[in-house]
């Protein structure tokens, strides 16, 4: 690692607390190359583009009290890479989202009160795009096939970082990179299956332009509300109701639960029911939080990823 180690201030956009390592385990694309976690030291690891040059491999760790750690692979990076660098840590921890009045509510919710001193961000790529591909591989399949997909896809379409040779390393594929392979490649290769075309229908519109997934993510409600995002996310070719609920969690657009067959009885255990609430009395009891109501019950349901303090 260089030795000019970049910092980042933990603070959400109204001074809001932000628990690093509870962001970096907020839902399971921390294992999805060329993303990978360091549990014992508490670091993410990942790789990201700059203006100029080979893509460079960061890890993020807790620095001084209130800040983030980034240790650059390599040489120094330029003045350019280490703003790049600094901008993308700060979306992939989301620290433009404003939690404040999601913390105001959870602070006299005795099941949450515990998230109020800075959880609930959730972890996103360096881009809205790795966020929609990643998710399609999570759809109709078991979570080892996920990797399986993910991982072909960064070894054999991504960019190599600079000085690392670790193939799940390189970064996540471009759409004009994916868009050029045929459905042979992602079928036999990636191993796919029924993806197999909408990887090459949904690269080709985000390389087109057709569609921009960057500036969705980056609309505010005012902009674009959530009713329309969700629209044009269902629209996409292969997501669905749950891959463009996952997705718009991903970017900030939390009012809808996500209610599966990992959450519901996840949901049960975390607050000892007798039995599996409908989907409606779960809707309910998370009304309060209005926009945010489906974060604050993806946090009921993953509360027990963190160990408490001791």
């Amino acid at each position: 690692m260089s030795t000019d180690a970049l910092e980042l201030r933990l603070r959400g956009p109204r001074g809001e607390p932000v628990d690093l390592w509870r962001t970096l385990v907020s839902h399971g694309f921390h294992e999805l190359a060329p993303t990978s976690v360091d549990e014992e030291r508490r670091a993410l690891s990942l790789t990201v583009r700059v203006p100029r040059g080979r893509p460079r491999r960061v890890t993020i760790s807790a620095g001084r009290r209130g800040f983030a750690r980034i240790d650059v692979a390599g040489p120094a990076p330029a003045a350019s890479a280490r703003t790049a660098i600094t901008a993308t840590a700060a979306r992939v921890l989301h620290l433009d989202q404003d939690l404040s009045a999601f913390y105001a509510i959870a602070a006299d919710d005795p099941q949450l009160s515990w998230a109020a001193s800075g959880a609930g961000r959730m972890l996103r790529s360096p881009t809205v795009w790795e966020d929609v591909v990643k998710t399609l591989c999570t759809t109709n399949c078991s979570w080892g096939l996920t990797v399986t997909m993910v991982n072909a896809l960064v070894t054999n379409l991504g960019d190599a970082p600079a000085g690392d040779r670790d193939a799940l390393h390189r970064a996540f594929p471009t759409a004009e990179v994916m868009a050029a392979q045929d459905e042979h490649f992602y079928r036999d290769v990636v191993r796919s299956g029924y993806r197999a075309p909408r990887f090459i229908e949904l690269a080709e519109l985000q390389a087109t332009g057709a569609i921009d997934l960057e500036a969705l993510g980056a609309a505010s409600r005012d902009e674009v509300p959530d009713e329309e995002v969700e629209r044009q996310l269902l629209a996409l070719p292969g997501i669905g109701p749950y891959a463009a609920a996952h997705v718009m969690m991903t970017i900030g657009r939390n009012a809808k639960l996500i209610l599966d067959s990992w959450t519901r009885p996840k949901y049960t255990r975390a607050t000892n029911a007798r039995r599996q609430p409908g989907d409606a009395q779960i809707v309910k009891r998370f009304r309060r939080y209005g926009p945010e109501a489906g974060l604050a019950f993806w946090l009921v349901v993953t509360e027990d990823w963190v160990d408490a303090p001791a």
